[in-house]
């Protein structure tokens, strides 16, 4: 039973983004209102108001079957009086046609309940503020403001004049004319604004998809730059070196050689600076995750400290943290509602430990996924260990530990100096090609 409990509010609740709990929130509560309308200003005072006569309580009791046909068609219209209202599809105006007949029927129902004096003026009253407002929530979303104001008007003016020749002085009259413009911009207020909420929120979370999407066409274009950069001046060299190769060889010259191992020391280190572009590309730079983890975070409401220092960590060992950081904030923000993170890194005793630690976690947090399996994989390329689970009352915590050898130090620096000696290579190679290029003009 609870398993069934637990599932339900799974896919019902925490699989939904932070738009659609809004949503399906105020869909609830539209629903719950029109009920409870109905009880408190229907069947309660026709409990206590109606006279206890054959005819009285048949007439009552046909208000009461109303009152309920209304509230099951406004909860049935609800939804696809939202989507109206967000632009997502249209609504017919025939699925209007019973709601409206309902509402008909329950205004000359309380009209002959006035007439007769089956039940109290004060108990009419309120009857008709639950018949207008079942049928206005769901009104308000359909049409525009100004025309549910004016309608709402007529109604007003019909409703006032209906009561005048069986109202008992002018007071009922006011209160008639009190309670229709209550009803009416309760309906108005009630619905509208908070479809206008929705609606708001939809249009952010429709930003913010847009805004990851360029962030991809972004890194996509700086990706195609870099190769392009790397690749287009090698190929050109190439593509001159082959043909000036290819003329030295019809003329039988020996210099064919030696442009042709020019041409193979110029491919192989083309494909050494690919393989440097792809493993950038790849790479997470531990410095970078941090920051933006915090500025995703704080975006999203979440209060995110960061605190540590990344400069003196190898390279391999910034990549492994930073995947951390990465898939830890995915996390926060699918899973639970995290109201406070902190990220903190430190390096005690050659140990980088990098810990992400947030409240608010659940039993979907806590399961381990596959992504946590892939940072471990991860980490165990560098020789490190990941730990995850539920701390205290509610949180989660992901611990990240990482050796930083002496070794490891020195590969990092020695990486560093390797770069600046193919830098000077890549300058005598550029004035190798220059070179080239001269001896082509004068051969050709």
């Amino acid at each position: 039973m609870f398993g069934r409990i637990r599932g339900w509010q799974r896919r019902h609740w925490r699989e939904r983004s932070k738009a659609e709990r809004v949503e399906l929130q105020s869909l609830i509560t539209w629903y719950v209102t029109t009920w409870v309308f109905y009880g408190t200003w229907l069947v309660l005072p026709l409990a206590g108001g109606v006279r206890h006569e054959p005819g009285a309580l048949a007439l009552g009791g046909l208000l009461v079957a109303v009152g309920a046909l209304q509230c099951v068609w406004a909860n049935l219209l609800t939804r696809p009086a939202l989507d109206h209202y967000l632009g997502r599809r249209a609504l017919p105006g025939r699925r209007l046609l019973v709601p409206t007949a309902l509402l008909g029927t329950g205004l000359a129902l309380i009209v002959a309940l006035q007439a007769t004096g089956a039940a109290e003026s004060f108990t009419c009253r309120l009857l008709l503020g639950a018949i207008l407002m079942a049928y206005g929530l769901v009104y308000a979303l359909v049409v525009p403001r100004q025309v549910f104001l004016r309608r709402g008007a007529l109604l007003g003016v019909a409703c006032v004049a209906g009561s005048v020749p069986v109202a008992h002085g002018p007071v009922e009259v006011l209160m008639v004319a009190f309670l229709t413009v209550f009803g009416v911009l309760f309906s108005l207020l009630a619905a509208r604004c908070g479809a206008w909420t929705l609606a708001v929120l939809w249009e952010a979370e429709r930003a913010r998809e847009v805004e990851a999407r360029l962030a991809v066409a972004e890194e996509r274009l700086r990706f195609g730059r870099d190769l392009h950069d790397v690749m287009g001046r090698n190929l050109a060299v190439i593509a001159l070196k082959s043909e000036l190769a290819v003329q030295l060889a019809r003329r039988g010259r020996p210099e064919a050689v030696e442009q042709m191992i020019e041409v193979q020391r110029i491919a192989q280190e083309s494909q050494r600076e690919v393989r440097d572009v792809v493993r950038g590309y790849r790479e997470a730079d531990l410095g970078v995750e941090l920051a933006g983890a915090q500025g995703v975070l704080t975006a999203a409401g979440i209060d995110c400290e960061v605190a540590g220092e990344t400069a003196g960590l190898p390279a391999e060992v910034q990549s492994a943290l930073g995947w951390v950081v990465r898939e830890a904030t995915t996390n926060v923000l699918r899973h639970g509602d995290a109201r406070r993170c902190t990220v903190g890194l430190t390096v005690r005793e050659g140990h980088a430990v990098l810990t992400v630690e947030n409240d608010g976690a659940d039993a979907v947090a806590g399961s381990g996924g596959s992504g946590l399996v892939g940072l471990r994989e991860r980490l165990a390329a560098v020789d490190g260990t990941l730990t995850a689970g539920p701390v205290g009352d509610g949180g989660f915590r992901v611990v990240a530990e990482v050796p930083v050898t002496v070794e490891r130090a020195e590969d990092a620096e020695g990486s560093r100096v390797r770069d600046g000696e193919a830098g000077v290579r890549d300058g005598d190679a550029g004035m190798r090609d220059g070179d080239a290029g001269v001896r082509a003009g004068v051969v050709v």
